[in-house]
C-alpha cells in the first residue's frame, strides 16, 4: 500500500504514541561513568575544558561512586593521575598507586552494587605519555609493554576490580592478560577490549584529565580513522584472544564501526563517548546554540541505536537522573 493508506506519521502524535513505539531506550544500567582519581589531593580539581567533571580526591571519588550505584548506573571506569611518572609507568604496578588504592577505596563503598571497572594502560603513567614503554629508537615496544600489562592487569584484580579495560591498542594485549589474570587465580574477572580504538582529534580535553606528558602522536598503534574492515579484524582477535566485551572508541565519528562491530559480535558492545564529544556539547550549550539536555540525551541515543549495548559517558549520572524524573 502507498499513500494514503500508509501515513507513517500516525505513529508520531502524542508523546505516549511515540514512547509506545521507540524501537531504542535509554536505562541507567546502560551507562558507565567514566571517572579520575588525582593523587595528592583534597579537593576536586575541575576540568577547564570539560565543565562540570573533576579530579576526584579519594573521598570525593567514593561518594561519586555510592552516588552511581544509587542511580543504577551500569559502572565506573577509573582512570588514575600519579603525582610521580617515569619512563616504565612503575606507578601504574605499585599496589598502593593511585588507580590501584582507588579500585579498592570504591570497591569498599559500593561492594558488588556498582561494576567497578579500571584502565589498564600506560599513558597516565609514563613521563613521555604513550601508552607503552619506549625501545631505544624511542618507539613504543609492544611486546616489552605487553609484560606491564600483564603486571598492571594482576594489581588492579587484587585491588577489586570486577572489569579490566586494557586500552593501549598493543597486539597481543588481551591474550596477555587473560594468561596472567587465570594464572593468579582471577578467572572471574572480566576484560573489557578496546578492540577498535581511532587515533582522534576529539581526545583532547582527556589529556587534561589525566595531565597528560604525551609529545607527538600515537597513530602508529591507534586505528586509522580512514579504516574500516581492519576494526573487524581488531575485534575479531581480542575475541579469539578471550574478550568478555569489546568497546569502540571514540563513538560520535565512528557510529559506522559500532554498527559493523555490534552486527558481528557474538559479546556485549561498548562505546565511549569521549571528552572532545562531551566538551562540544557543552560549549555549544554554553552559548545557546544547542538545547543541552536534548542534545545529551539525542547523542546518547544515537550512540545506543548504532548497536551499543553500554555507552561510557561523563553525563551517566546525570542522564540517570532525567531518567528517573520521567
Amino acid at each position: 500500500m502507498s499513500f494514503p493508506h500508509q501515513r507513517p506519521r500516525r505513529l508520531r502524535q502524542t508523546p505516549a504514541l511515540r514512547r509506545l513505539v521507540a524501537e531504542t531506550r535509554l536505562h541507567p544500567a546502560e551507562l558507565i561513568l567514566p571517572a579520575f582519581i588525582r593523587e595528592g589531593i583534597t579537593e576536586p580539581v575541575p576540568l577547564q575544558s570539560m565543565p562540570g567533571v573533576v579530579q576526584h580526591s579519594t573521598d570525593t571519588l567514593k561518594r561519586a561512586a555510592v552516588e552511581a550505584a544509587e542511580l543504577g548506573l551500569g559502572g565506573i571506569m577509573l582512570f588514575g593521575v600519579p603525582e610521580e611518572r617515569d619512563p616504565s609507568g612503575s606507578a601504574s604496578v605499585d599496589p598502593e598507586g593511585v588507580l590501584n588504592a582507588a579500585i579498592r577505596s570504591v570497591r569498599a563503598e559500593v561492594g558488588d552494587e556498582l561494576v567497578v571497572m579500571s584502565d589498564v594502560c600506560l599513558d597516565e603513567f609514563t613521563d613521555h605519555g604513550h601508552c607503552g614503554v619506549l625501545d631505544d629508537q624511542g618507539r613504543v615496544d609492544n611486546d616489552a609493554t605487553l609484560e606491564i600489562y600483564a603486571q598492571m592487569a594482576v594489581a588492579q584484580a587484587e585491588a577489586g576490580a570486577h572489569v579490566l579495560g586494557p586500552s593501549g591498542m598493543m597486539d597481543g594485549q588481551v591474550a596477555v592478560i587473560r594468561q596472567a589474570l587465570d594464572a593468579a587465580g582471577h578467572q572471574d574477572v572480566s576484560i573489557v577490549a578496546y578492540a577498535a580504538k581511532y587515533a582522534s582529534a576529539f581526545y583532547g580535553p582527556f589529556r587534561e584529565a589525566v595531565d597528560s606528558q604525551l609529545k607527538g602522536d600515537r597513530r602508529t598503534y591507534q586505528m586509522d580513522a580512514a579504516n574500516r574492515r581492519e576494526a573487524i579484524l581488531e575485534v575479531e582477535l581480542d575475541l579469539e584472544e578471550g574478550a568478555d566485551m569489546i568497546m569502540v572508541k571514540p563513538a560520535m565519528s565512528y557510529l559506522d564501526i559500532l554498527a559493523d562491530v555490534a552486527a558481528m559480535s557474538p559479546v556485549p558492545v561498548a562505546a565511549y563517548q569521549i571528552s572532545g564529544e562531551y566538551a562540544m556539547i557543552e560549549a555549544a550549550a554554553a552559548n545557546g546554540w544547542i538545547d543541552r539536555k536534548a542534545s545529551i540525551l539525542e547523542s546518547v541515543l544515537g550512540i545506543r541505536r548504532a548497536g551499543a549495548n553500554m555507552v561510557l559517558t561523563y553525563w551517566a549520572p546525570e542522564i540517570a537522573r532525567w531518567l528517573r524524573e520521567g
